[in-house]
């Protein structure tokens, strides 16, 4: 069996949540062990399987405490530009850490499993390509595994004006692996999102 294929994680945590109404990565949710939050349960996630952890946060960003050591916060130089430039940042310090890959992923994809990772990790691992992603009849650019290199791609891209993630897809060597639509790839945008992927354990006290 060969061996698992060494992953860095990078969280991008800093968006504007302007349909959640508050900043996403500090939003309590009830965790298999007990409160926690947004980001801290994707840190959870994530850790077991990739290491180090880089949380991209913006400028000024307040957030949860993360109490992984192997997770670091990285703040993004410019406030509400998307998500490509904060991917750029995550890559390069994965890149300057001695990782080849890394997951990227969104801060607000609670149900995400290690089995999503190592689906994606296996055809990186044999292909070569520059990005892994699922396709579930769409592309989830942020739950996907990106060659650390590709840094300086994102770097030429900014500087063209490019903002999107699937300019950075559309413009490299991309796999897409079929799933089919779960848990684990559902992105929680709104409150009503979060309720239906997560129920609160104690919605109302008997009378």
């Amino acid at each position: 069996m060969t061996s698992p294929l060494p992953l860095a994680a990078v969280i991008l945590a800093g968006g504007a949540s302007r349909r959640m109404g508050r900043d996403k990565a500090a939003v309590p949710i009830d965790g298999p062990d007990g409160p926690t939050t947004l980001l801290q349960r994707m840190v959870a996630i994530v850790s077991p399987r990739c290491a180090p952890v880089f949380v991209i946060a913006a400028p000024g960003q307040a957030l949860p405490d993360v109490p992984d050591v192997n997770a670091r916060v990285l703040r993004d130089e410019v406030r509400g530009v998307g998500p490509l430039l904060a991917t750029g940042r995550g890559l390069r310090a994965a890149a300057e850490a001695g990782l080849e890959h890394a997951f990227v992923c969104a801060v607000d994809m609670p149900k995400l499993t290690i089995d999503i990772i190592d689906t994606l990790a296996g055809p990186a691992r044999r292909l070569g390509v520059d990005v892994v992603l699922p396709w579930d009849g769409r592309d989830h650019y942020l739950a996907g595994i990106y060659r650390t290199g590709l840094h300086g791609t994102v770097d030429d891209l900014i500087a063209a004006g490019a903002r999107s993630m699937r300019a950075l897809v559309d413009a490299v060597d991309t796999q897409r692996i079929v799933m089919t639509e779960q848990a684990a790839l559902t992105n929680v945008n709104t409150e009503a999102d979060l309720t239906a992927l997560i129920p609160p354990k104690f919605s109302q006290q008997s009378h």
